[in-house]
Parts: C-alpha cells; sequence; structure tokens
C-alpha cells in the first residue's frame, strides 16, 4: 500500500454553497495533494448572494471532534477559519496547543463577501490574546488587517499595511500576509512580513468579478504547501498561483458572486502562467 498524503486539520463553518468554509477547505486540500480532516465550527444558511443565519455549534462539540481524529491520524497541518465565538476559540486554542510543532494557519474571518459580520470586538481580542500567539501565518486582508490592528484611539484609515501588519506580529504570530484585493491598486499586491518586515511582496493581475471564497482557497493552499514541508515564503507563493487560477477558471453557478475552480488543472492540463511579479 501507499504512503498516505499529507493530512490537513481544517476549522471552519461549513457553507451549503460549496464556495466558502469548510467545503472550500476540503476542495483545495484535495486539489493540492493533501487528505483534508474536517472540524465544523458552525452551520450557515446561506447562497451565494450571502449569509442569512448562523448557527454556532457548542465549544464541546467542536473540541470532541478534533480530538477524536487527532488520536487516530497524524497531521501536517492546521488550517483556521470562521470560528464564531470566545468560547470556541478557547477550546480551539486548548487543543492546538498540545501540538505546537504542527505549522498553524489562520484566516481571520471578520465578514462574508456581502459584509455580513463574523465576529464582533470580544471575538476579535479572544484571537489576538489566545490564537495569534500560536500562528506560524495569519492571512487577513487588508480591511480585516487594518480592523484587527485598531486601538481604540486609532482611526483605521491613517493605518498603513506595513503599522498592521507590526501590529499582528507583536501579539506572537510568525507570519502575517496582507491580501490587496481590496486596496485602490491597478493589480493585486499582496505582502507578507515578519518581524523583521517584508519577506516577500507578489503582484497579481487583477481579475474581473467578485469571488466567493478566495480567501479559504488561499489559507487552505498555504497550509497544504506547509503540509508538503515547503517553506513558509514558498509557501505563500505556491498558494497565490494556484488561487489566482482557481478565481480565474472561476465559474458563476448562482445569482451571487463567482466560486473558484479548485480542480482547474483537470481541465486545462498546465495552465499558463498568470501576469504575476514576485519581489524576495
Amino acid at each position: 500500500m501507499s504512503l498516505p498524503p499529507p493530512i490537513v486539520l481544517s476549522f471552519a463553518a461549513s457553507d451549503p454553497t460549496g464556495g466558502a468554509g469548510i467545503q472550500a477547505d476540503i476542495l483545495t486540500l484535495a486539489g493540492m495533494g493533501c487528505h483534508p480532516l474536517t472540524v465544523v465550527t458552525a452551520i450557515t444558511v446561506q447562497d451565494t448572494t450571502g449569509v442569512e443565519d448562523i448557527w454556532l455549534l457548542d465549544a464541546e462539540w467542536v473540541v470532541d471532534q478534533a480530538r477524536t481524529v487527532l488520536q487516530d491520524m497524524p497531521v501536517q497541518a492546521f488550517k483556521i477559519g470562521m470560528l464564531g465565538s470566545v468560547e470556541t476559540i478557547a477550546a480551539i486554542t486548548e487543543v492546538i496547543s498540545d501540538y505546537p510543532d504542527i505549522p498553524l494557519v489562520i484566516d481571520p474571518v471578520l465578514a462574508s463577501g456581502r459584509g455580513d459580520s463574523f465576529a464582533n470586538e470580544e471575538v476579535i481580542m479572544a484571537m489576538r490574546e489566545m490564537l495569534f500567539p500560536q500562528a506560524t501565518i495569519i492571512t487577513p486582508n487588508s480591511l480585516e488587517a487594518r480592523r484587527i490592528a485598531l486601538e481604540n484611539e486609532d482611526d483605521p484609515d491613517i493605518l498603513s499595511l506595513q503599522q498592521s501588519a507590526d501590529r499582528l506580529l507583536q501579539w506572537g504570530c510568525g507570519y502575517v500576509l496582507i491580501k490587496g484585493t481590496h486596496e485602490n491598486t491597478p493589480k493585486v499586491v499582496n505582502t507578507l512580513y515578519d518581524i523583521n518586515g517584508v519577506v516577500r511582496s507578489d503582484t497579481w493581475q487583477r481579475l474581473p468579478g467578485s469571488y466567493h471564497g478566495s480567501g479559504c482557497t488561499l489559507s487552505s493552499a498555504i497550509a497544504a504547501s506547509l503540509a508538503h514541508g515547503i517553506s513558509v515564503a514558498d509557501s505563500v507563493y505556491e498558494a497565490q498561483d494556484y488561487t489566482w487560477h482557481a478565481l480565474k477558471a472561476g465559474f458563476r453557478p448562482g445569482m451571487g458572486q463567482y466560486i473558484p475552480d479548485r480542480f482547474f488543472w483537470m481541465e486545462n492540463g498546465n495552465p499558463e502562467q498568470p501576469d504575476s511579479k514576485t519581489e524576495d
């Protein structure tokens, strides 16, 4: 029998559209040659236009899901998405702390693409204080980075992305990847920071349309690359490349956002390289 593929455990909410959340993680991890394990944190009522309702699972259920699979199978990486409550954050923190050598990717999901809120200030504070110190890398977009970095006296408009990254790194995470999709720039610039400053900056052609699950795809792709033993900086580039192609091949099955095609390579064979520029 062959050796198992790298195994990645994802904590996230269920999305019945298959565009984001735990379903996006499953598709992305499988598309990048990993075996996905899943811990559901919440059940949502949503379509491609937005989220109508959320039911948070009890923190004990979240812990029991995780402990059961972790006692059975070895994991090469963790990925965390939407959590929803301070109690769930505390519970997951306790589980993750037992595996300090396993890479941890956190996508701090604060809102849906339509703007439906997933996190209040208490949840943000709990992420800062409990989860960020254990994270290998966190992957906020520029709006999320500024909001998480905010202090009471701050005006979010005056915080630069570098300042936001510096503050996030002060909470103990190893790296911060700030995604530039929401910035007013001709192309999308994603920048990876560590405590010493910019590690790499990658520029990507903007694609038309609005996508459901792009952040989930990118963070899961980073976790997959880390699980394959690739360095953080190289994992970030490989994940961006995968995500860009998945978005480019995206489809619009409903009345709302496009959904990334995480198996684009099955139809395209060897896809052409995107219009990208890398600065190490």
